[in-house]
Order: structure tokens, then C-alpha cells, then sequence
């Protein structure tokens, strides 16, 4: 599909509310989000490398002022020496460059030689959150953003890095990769200026005055109204907007992901829309760059595909997308995983578009990639869930009950969940000083004296008498290892008797699952 610049509808995903309803459903995705809706914008729909890189470039090119480029990674190969050079000769001109990778990204993928020429040809890099002796865990938060912005005129929000594997290689019979990102022009441009700014400054001095625009200073470019969803660790923004989200999906809730690890509530929320009669589905990489993730993905799949949620593997090397779609007039485009590290470990940039004229492009856009994969079904179906639910419970008031005991057998509870929201609680604070997760006064002070009194009498004893921790550890491990495998063993017992295996439609049938309409 082209890259179309949008022409939007200018109809809200709420527009049969009324007035005052209009404003509390605004209210509550703000405060959600953390991000004020944004009037006035022209937003392009951009997919793969095709499309994306030669939109930057064009950008980069353009720029009088500033450019400010933020990657996760950018790779020490053909793509990365693109834009390197790009970069390079806006800098002669005497353009302010400005760049910020990410330390764990980098790793690896380029050494100190590419980004040393960068510098030395006048580009200003920083790099986000290297190792430090003071917080030993503190290199977890990453900067996992994707974004450009030149001039305060335009700026790109977009899941893609910079390397050749977005590009591909024809010749090689290697295709490009599958990913998406937006182009924006209008008053939204500040915002992802301004999230880029926060992000610079964690690594040194702010950005001068004149290189930071406002709303106000740009003029509306269109009719789209967007959030700009700058996620930092622990604030979980676009996990909340992610919930209100697949609880507020009337009829279709349309998801990409790259890295899929829901976590439970989110799965509940999949869960509970697709028994509520909403066509949700999940498409995400058939084959991934980080083979561990997998297993770890298919292993969510069960509890979806039971409630109806509709799974779908992508048949390319790699689907890096992460997106989602809902009624055709929400849409969501960005850098965020459906997973812990990107919802409260990562410094994320998402873009939420408000638009019936975008969400129609996405819409598009979603069931081509779906021509492009391979169902998940289970082999085996026991029954329909949502018929079961309609004929056990007439009422929507007894729906509802049956819904919240199914939750609550699923979430399961009791003491050992106590336990852990306890611990949790207490670790917090500690868990902050190390991590540099906030700010910390000094009535904490007495807390993290005693907790580095507790470790290094425990450092003490592994030292002195190993045997002490070692036994109680082994125990616990010896435990947990029998408990697997008994869960394995059983497992398989089940499969053997006719039990349900979560396979692809090729391995299964042809037909969808009951109940469930096929795809368009």
C-alpha cells in the first residue's frame, strides 16, 4: 500500500457521544496517557524502510535549524552510513545535529569508531544510560524510542531503527522487514520535541530555548487530532491506555506486536472484549531476532484463542510493527511492545490518532499483513466459549457475574499473592535507590541503611559459610525443577489423550474456529 497523505474525516472515535460525555471520555484518555489530544495535525501512515527512510532523509535534508534524532539502534552497516553521512552534511551547513542512542542497543551493532566520526564532524551524541558503578541495576531502563524531528515543522514517530535488515536485500533473497511509523506536521510536532527534550536532558545539559517550540508556535498543517504518548519507566502510561482501549472497542480491537508477552490484566482485557462479541486479534512474528521471546509469546496464546481472540503469525523474517487499531477510529503507532519492559521499564514515543481517515488506512494496511501470516488455532476445541456464556447467562447483569468469576478463577489469589504484593511494597523503595527509579528523601534514609546492612551480612555468610544459603537455595530449585516437569509430564499425558495444542491453521484445518467469522 502507498504511503497516502491522509485526508481525515475529522470524525472522532466518540463522535454519538454527547457534549459532556465527549469531555469525560477526553478527560480519561488524558490522564490515562499522560497526554493531552492534540488538534489541528496532518498525519502519513509510512510501512517498512521503503517508506520511512526515504521520508527522514528527506527531512534531514530540508533542515535549516535543528535536527533532533533519537534511535534505539542504528546500526555500523550501509543503512546506518545513509544516514550517518545525511547527518554529516547538515552539519557542515551548520545545522544543530543532534542524535541519542541508546547503550544497551548499541552493543555490539556499533562500535565507538562510527559514533566518533559523527562527533568529530560537528554532530552532538550522547548515549542513553551506560553502566554505572552507583546503580547496578539502573541499566535496565532503556531509551526505546524511535523519533526524528527537524525545524519544529515535522517529526516522525515510528517502531523502526536504522540497519539493513529494515531495508532487506533483494538480491539475496532476504526481504525487508515489517514495520510502521507515522509522519506528523501540525502543533503535535512540539510534543514529540518536547519528549525527545526530556530524554536529552538524562544524559546532559537541556536543549537551548530556540531549538524548543511550543503548540501555540505552529500552526495547524490539518484536521487530525493525535496524543503524543511519551512513556518513561514506571509511569505506565500507554499501558493504561492500552486497557481503556480494549475495554472501550465496540466491534473490532486490531493488534501488532513485535515482542508479546502480555501481562495478566492485559490479557484479561483481550479476553473479556472477545467474549463481549469484539473481533480482536493479535498478529506477531512468525520468526523473531530474539529466539528466547517465542516460547514466551506462545505460551499466552492458549487462554486468548479459548475466549475467541484471533492469533496470527507472520510469515516474513521478522514483523516489528507494534500497532493497533480499534473501530477503525482509534489507531496507535510507535515504539511500545505489548510487554513489562516497554509498559513500565522503557522510555517509549507513541503516537494516538484520534481519526476515522487513519484508522481506515490502518485498517487497510492490517488486513494486507494478515494475507501475509499464518492462523494460530487450537486443534482441538472443547466449546464455544461465547455461546456457552450466552446460553449459561441470559442477563447482562448475570454476564457480567459470570465474566468476574471466570477472572477471578483465572487470577487465581490467596495468601502466596498477598505475600508477594507485600514484598513488592517493601522492596519499593530500595528498588528506587538503585534504580534510580524517583526521587528519595531523606525519612528513607534509615530503610536503605538497614537494607545494606541485611546484604552484607548475607554477602558475609555466602563467604564464610556457603553451605548456608547453598542448601536452602537448592532446596527451593530442586522443588521448582520437580514441579515443571510434573506440569510437563502432564501436559503431554493430555495431548496424547486428545487434549488441545495450540498449532498453526496449516498444521490444523482450514476452516476458522467456531463461532469466530473468518478474516476479510
Amino acid at each position: 500500500m502507498p504511503a497516502t497523505p491522509l485526508t481525515s474525516t475529522g470524525l472522532s472515535p466518540f463522535a454519538d457521544l454527547g457534549a459532556g460525555e465527549l469531555m469525560l471520555a477526553d478527560r480519561a484518555f488524558t490522564r490515562a496517557a499522560g497526554a493531552p489530544l492534540v488538534h489541528g495535525n496532518h498525519v502519513r501512515l509510512l510501512r517498512d524502510a521503503a517508506e520511512n527512510y526515504p521520508a527522514w532523509l528527506e527531512a534531514i535534508a530540508s533542515a535549516e535549524r535543528w535536527i533532533h534524532f533519537e534511535s534505539y539502534i542504528i546500526h555500523d552497516d550501509e543503512a546506518g552510513a545513509e544516514f550517518s553521512d545525511a547527518l554529516l552534511r547538515k552539519a557542515k551547513e551548520g545545522v544543530h545535529v543532534r542524535v541519542l542512542y541508546d547503550w544497551m542497543g548499541a552493543l555490539g551493532k556499533s562500535g565507538s569508531s562510527f559514533w566518533r566520526r559523527l562527533r568529530q564532524g560537528g554532530v552532538e551524541v550522547r548515549c542513553f544510560n551506560p553502566p554505572r558503578l552507583a546503580e547496578p541495576f539502573g541499566w535496565l531502563h532503556r531509551d526505546h524510542r524511535k523519533m526524528l524531528g527537524v525545524d519544529g515543522r515535522i517529526g516522525f514517530v515510528t517502531g523502526l531503527c536504522v540497519g539493513s535488515a529494515w531495508v532487506g536485500d533483494a538480491g539475496k533473497g532476504l526481504p525487508a522487514w515489517r514495520d510502521s511509523g507515522v509522519e506528523i506536521r501540525g502543533p503535535a510536532v512540539a510534543d514529540v520535541e518536547w519528549a525527545f527534550r526530556r530524554v536529552w536532558k538524562t544524559a546532559g545539559d537541556s536543549i537551548p530555548r530556540e531549538h524548543r517550540p511550543r503548540r501555540a508556535e505552529i500552526p495547524p498543517a490539518g484536521s487530525v487530532s493525535l496524543r503524543i504518548v511519551a512513556s518513561e519507566p514506571w509511569s505506565a502510561g500507554l499501558m493504561r491506555l492500552d486497557q481503556m482501549i480494549a475495554g472501550a472497542a465496540r466491534e473490532r480491537l486490531w493488534l501488532a506486536d513485535a515482542y508479546f508477552a502480555g501481562i495478566p490484566s492485559y490479557m484479561q482485557a483481550l479476553r473479556a472484549a472477545a467474549l463481549d462479541g469484539v473481533d480482536v486479534r493479535l498478529l506477531v512474528p512468525g520468526g523473531t531476532d530474539i529466539p528466547i521471546l517465542r516460547p514466551i509469546s506462545r505460551a499466552g496464546y492458549r487462554p486468548l484463542l479459548e475466549a475467541g481472540v484471533r492469533v496470527f503469525e507472520w510469515k516474513g523474517p521478522m514483523m516489528h510493527a507494534k500497532t493497533a487499531v480499534a473501530d477503525g477510529r482509534w489507531a496507535r503507532v510507535g515504539s511500545t511492545n505489548l510487554n513489562v519492559a516497554s509498559w513500565l521499564g522503557n522510555y517509549e514515543l507513541d503516537a494516538s490518532i484520534e481519526d476515522e481517515g487513519f484508522g481506515a488506512l490502518m485498517e487497510e494496511a492490517y488486513l494486507e499483513d494478515l494475507a501475509h501470516s499464518t492462523e494460530v488455532v487450537l486443534q482441538k476445541r472443547t466449546r464455544d466459549h461465547r455461546d456457552d456464556w450466552e446460553n449459561r447467562d441470559p442477563t447482562p447483569e448475570s454476564r457480567l457475574g459470570w465474566r468476574a468469576r471466570r477472572a477471578s478463577r483465572a487470577a487465581g489469589g490467596g495468601s502466596a499473592k498477598r505475600v508477594t504484593a507485600g514484598a513488592l511494597r517493601l522492596g519499593n523503595a530500595v528498588s528506587s535507590a538503585i534504580m534510580d527509579r524517583r526521587q528519595l528523601g531523606s525519612a528513607e534514609t534509615p530503610l536503605f541503611g538497614g537494607a545494606a546492612a541485611i546484604l552484607f551480612v548475607v554477602t558475609v555468610i555466602a563467604f564464610l559459610w556457603p553451605r548456608v544459603l547453598a542448601w536452602p537455595v537448592g532446596f527451593v530449585l530442586a522443588w521448582l525443577a520437580l514441579a515443571l516437569a510434573w506440569q510437563a509430564l502432564r501436559v503431554a499425558r493430555q495431548d496424547k489423550s486428545g487434549g488441545e495444542r495450540v498449532v498453526t491453521r496449516s498444521e490444523a484445518t482450514n476452516q476458522p474456529p467456531p463461532g469466530i467469522p473468518p478474516a476479510a
